[in-house]
């Protein structure tokens, strides 16, 4: 399967994405808006990481040992999953928050912006997930075609994207990310007296209902017909 034009058009996408975010300041002579800057980076960082744990997996399990490599393996696709919500979270970007009425930015200009922005974390998902779904197969089944029809194969980029909505809605609604999972307590407080509620727990339901049936599609849509594509031929994978 050549993922070359996926990857070249995504990498097209973010470029623009970044691009759009810096024209707004240089053409209308208003500052950047650093928050999303900062968001854009944070939601090309799990590729990055992916990428890195990759590399290092494959050192590990080619250097020492399968069982060391399962440990660097596990702990890489955690660390990794954290922060994948960063992609995704993008979609909130929607609501327009950067805009300021003493600035003089035509709105056609920011919703093109943002939404080229907040499809480029849609993307980034996609990409993630895809990346995910590529790796668990060839390390559970090899190369076998045979294992893109199977349940588990299937169900890996429905947990994986249910699991970011989720972290998706933490971010948003609680001010949390993927770094506090270090202060497990105060995480869990958080929590706790967010969810006080019926109401918090069917918005946060409805939430996670939307965006999970949302990115499934957009993962479908573009994964799709790139696994579809290869369910007959020889090799999972190509160069």
């Amino acid at each position: 399967m050549s993922l070359g034009p996926l990857v070249m058009f995504a990498v097209g996408l973010n470029a623009y994405a970044l691009l759009l975010i810096y024209l707004r300041a240089w053409v209308y002579r208003v500052p950047v808006y650093r928050p999303m800057v900062k968001n854009f980076w944070l939601s090309v960082l799990p590729l990055a990481l992916f990428l890195a744990v990759t590399a290092v997996l494959v050192v590990t399990v080619g250097l020492t040992s399968r069982a060391l490599g399962i440990v660097v393996g596990a702990v890489g696709f955690a660390v990794w999953l954290l922060a994948l919500p960063n992609s995704g979270y993008l979609i909130t970007e929607l609501n327009q928050n950067h805009r300021r009425d003493d600035e003089d930015v035509p709105l056609w200009y920011d919703i093109i912006a943002v939404l080229t922005f907040a499809m480029s974390g849609v993307v980034n998902t996609v990409l993630g997930v895809l990346a995910a779904q590529i790796t668990f197969t060839l390390a559970l089944f090899g190369d076998s075609n045979a294992a893109l029809r199977s349940a588990p194969v299937r169900a890996i980029p429905v947990v994986i994207i249910a699991l970011v909505s989720v972290g998706i809605y933490l971010g948003r609604y609680l001010r949390l990310n993927s770094w506090d999972v270090r202060s497990p307590r105060r995480m869990w407080t958080k929590v706790r007296e967010h969810f006080d509620s019926r109401a918090s727990v069917a918005n946060f339901l409805l939430f996670c209902l939307t965006h999970t049936v949302f990115l499934a599609l957009i993962y479908g849509l573009i994964a799709g017909p790139l696994l579809a594509a290869v369910a007959d031929s020889p090799d999972l994978v190509e160069g």
